[in-house]
Protein backbone atom coordinates (compact mmCIF):
# COMPACT_ATOMS: atom_id res chain seq x y z
CA UNK A 1 0.00 0.00 0.00
CA UNK A 2 2.61 2.60 1.16
CA UNK A 3 4.26 1.91 -2.70
CA UNK A 4 1.59 3.79 -4.43
CA UNK A 5 1.47 6.86 -1.55
CA UNK A 6 4.08 8.63 -3.21
CA UNK A 7 2.39 8.48 -7.12
CA UNK A 8 -0.96 8.85 -5.34
CA UNK A 9 0.54 12.43 -3.64
CA UNK A 10 1.74 13.12 -6.87
CA UNK A 11 -1.19 12.79 -8.88
CA UNK A 12 -3.21 14.48 -6.85
CA UNK A 13 -0.96 17.48 -6.65
CA UNK A 14 -1.34 17.18 -10.63
CA UNK A 15 -5.13 17.57 -10.49
CA UNK A 16 -5.42 19.67 -7.79
CA UNK A 17 -2.95 22.58 -9.74
CA UNK A 18 -4.91 21.70 -13.04
CA UNK A 19 -8.02 22.64 -11.17
CA UNK A 20 -6.67 25.63 -9.25
CA UNK A 21 -5.01 26.63 -12.35
CA UNK A 22 -1.55 27.13 -10.48
CA UNK A 23 1.52 27.92 -13.14
CA UNK A 24 3.55 24.65 -11.57
CA UNK A 25 6.58 25.65 -13.68
CA UNK A 26 6.63 29.05 -12.66
CA UNK A 27 5.95 28.40 -8.83
CA UNK A 28 8.84 25.99 -9.21
CA UNK A 29 11.07 28.83 -10.35
CA UNK A 30 9.45 31.50 -7.85
CA UNK A 31 10.98 28.90 -5.21
CA UNK A 32 14.13 28.24 -6.86
CA UNK A 33 14.63 32.13 -6.69
CA UNK A 34 13.95 32.36 -3.14
CA UNK A 35 16.63 29.56 -2.38
CA UNK A 36 19.08 31.01 -4.44
CA UNK A 37 18.96 34.08 -1.83
CA UNK A 38 18.12 32.58 0.95
CA UNK A 39 21.63 30.70 0.22
CA UNK A 40 23.24 33.75 -0.28
CA UNK A 41 22.08 35.92 2.73
CA UNK A 42 23.44 32.36 4.83
CA UNK A 43 25.91 31.62 3.31
CA UNK A 44 28.51 33.83 5.09
CA UNK A 45 27.01 32.62 8.58
CA UNK A 46 27.86 28.68 7.62
CA UNK A 47 31.24 29.65 6.38
CA UNK A 48 32.02 31.08 9.76
CA UNK A 49 30.75 28.31 11.53
CA UNK A 50 32.52 25.74 10.05
CA UNK A 51 36.17 27.25 9.74
CA UNK A 52 35.37 28.18 13.54
CA UNK A 53 34.92 24.44 14.48
CA UNK A 54 37.56 23.14 11.98
CA UNK A 55 40.04 25.22 14.06
CA UNK A 56 38.67 24.00 17.71
CA UNK A 57 38.89 21.03 16.26
CA UNK A 58 42.55 20.75 15.00
CA UNK A 59 43.90 22.73 17.21
CA UNK A 60 43.62 19.97 19.90
CA UNK A 61 41.62 22.83 22.02
CA UNK A 62 38.15 20.70 21.87
CA UNK A 63 40.39 17.78 23.15
CA UNK A 64 41.72 19.15 25.89
CA UNK A 65 38.60 20.59 27.08
CA UNK A 66 37.23 16.85 26.74
CA UNK A 67 39.47 16.18 28.96
CA UNK A 68 38.95 18.46 31.61
CA UNK A 69 35.00 17.87 31.65
CA UNK A 70 35.60 14.24 31.85
CA UNK A 71 35.54 14.21 35.54
CA UNK A 72 32.46 16.04 36.01
CA UNK A 73 30.42 14.75 33.46
CA UNK A 74 31.59 10.91 34.60
CA UNK A 75 29.46 12.32 38.15
CA UNK A 76 26.73 12.97 36.26
CA UNK A 77 26.69 9.63 34.52
CA UNK A 78 27.70 10.25 31.69
CA UNK A 79 31.03 7.80 30.48
CA UNK A 80 34.15 9.62 30.02
CA UNK A 81 34.85 8.01 26.95
CA UNK A 82 32.56 10.11 25.28
CA UNK A 83 33.18 13.24 26.94
CA UNK A 84 34.68 14.88 23.26
CA UNK A 85 31.40 14.22 21.40
CA UNK A 86 29.13 15.58 24.13
CA UNK A 87 31.58 18.98 23.84
CA UNK A 88 31.20 18.30 20.01
CA UNK A 89 27.55 17.41 19.15
CA UNK A 90 26.26 21.48 19.61
CA UNK A 91 28.58 22.05 17.26
CA UNK A 92 29.37 19.90 14.25
CA UNK A 93 26.96 16.87 13.30
CA UNK A 94 29.93 15.60 10.86
CA UNK A 95 32.80 15.73 13.88
CA UNK A 96 29.73 13.88 15.98
CA UNK A 97 29.74 10.78 13.82
CA UNK A 98 33.56 10.83 13.19
CA UNK A 99 34.33 10.60 16.68
CA UNK A 100 31.34 8.28 17.17
CA UNK A 101 32.89 5.85 14.91
CA UNK A 102 36.17 6.20 16.82
CA UNK A 103 34.66 5.16 20.09
CA UNK A 104 32.41 2.12 18.28
CA UNK A 105 36.06 1.39 17.13
CA UNK A 106 37.31 1.08 20.89
CA UNK A 107 35.12 0.08 22.91
CA UNK A 108 32.64 -2.08 21.00
CA UNK A 109 29.36 -1.72 19.17
CA UNK A 110 27.15 -3.53 22.40
CA UNK A 111 29.37 -1.59 25.09
CA UNK A 112 27.76 1.46 27.30
CA UNK A 113 30.30 3.87 25.90
CA UNK A 114 28.79 2.92 22.14
CA UNK A 115 25.18 2.84 23.41
CA UNK A 116 25.50 6.20 25.08
CA UNK A 117 27.29 8.01 22.06
CA UNK A 118 25.24 6.82 19.55
CA UNK A 119 21.94 7.96 21.69
CA UNK A 120 23.47 11.20 22.20
CA UNK A 121 24.67 11.93 18.48
CA UNK A 122 21.35 10.20 17.07
CA UNK A 123 19.10 12.25 18.86
CA UNK A 124 21.26 15.16 19.25
CA UNK A 125 21.04 18.62 16.75
CA UNK A 126 23.65 20.79 15.77
CA UNK A 127 22.59 24.06 17.93
CA UNK A 128 25.01 26.56 16.20
CA UNK A 129 24.48 25.54 12.91
CA UNK A 130 21.00 25.45 13.12
CA UNK A 131 20.62 28.80 14.71
CA UNK A 132 23.00 30.24 12.42
CA UNK A 133 20.60 29.09 9.57
CA UNK A 134 17.44 29.89 11.07
CA UNK A 135 18.44 33.12 12.57
CA UNK A 136 20.39 34.55 9.82
CA UNK A 137 17.46 34.13 7.59
CA UNK A 138 14.56 36.07 10.06
CA UNK A 139 17.42 38.48 10.98
CA UNK A 140 17.64 38.04 14.20
CA UNK A 141 20.30 39.96 15.73
CA UNK A 142 19.74 39.18 19.46
CA UNK A 143 19.60 35.42 20.21
CA UNK A 144 19.06 36.30 23.96
CA UNK A 145 18.37 33.20 25.62
CA UNK A 146 17.74 31.18 22.55
CA UNK A 147 22.09 29.51 22.69
CA UNK A 148 21.61 29.09 26.20
CA UNK A 149 18.22 27.57 26.84
CA UNK A 150 18.95 25.08 23.70
CA UNK A 151 22.62 23.83 25.41
CA UNK A 152 20.86 23.23 28.60
CA UNK A 153 17.99 21.08 27.00
CA UNK A 154 20.87 19.61 24.80
CA UNK A 155 23.28 18.21 28.18
CA UNK A 156 20.22 17.73 30.12
CA UNK A 157 19.09 14.81 27.10
CA UNK A 158 22.06 13.51 27.30
CA UNK A 159 22.41 13.02 30.56
CA UNK A 160 18.66 11.82 30.50
CA UNK A 161 20.02 9.02 27.22
CA UNK A 162 22.96 7.98 29.29
CA UNK A 163 21.00 7.01 32.08
CA UNK A 164 18.31 5.23 30.30
CA UNK A 165 21.10 3.60 28.30
CA UNK A 166 22.32 2.17 31.93
CA UNK A 167 18.91 0.90 32.89
CA UNK A 168 18.53 -0.78 29.32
Amino acid sequence: MTVFLLPAILIFLIIYSVVKRVKVYDCFLDGTKETLDLVKTIFPYIAVIFVCIELFRASGLAAAVSKVLAVPLEYLGIPSEISEIVLLVPLSGNGTIAILEKIINEYGVDSYPARCAATIAGASETIFYISAVYFSKCKVKNLRYAIPVSLFSSFFGMVIACALCRVM
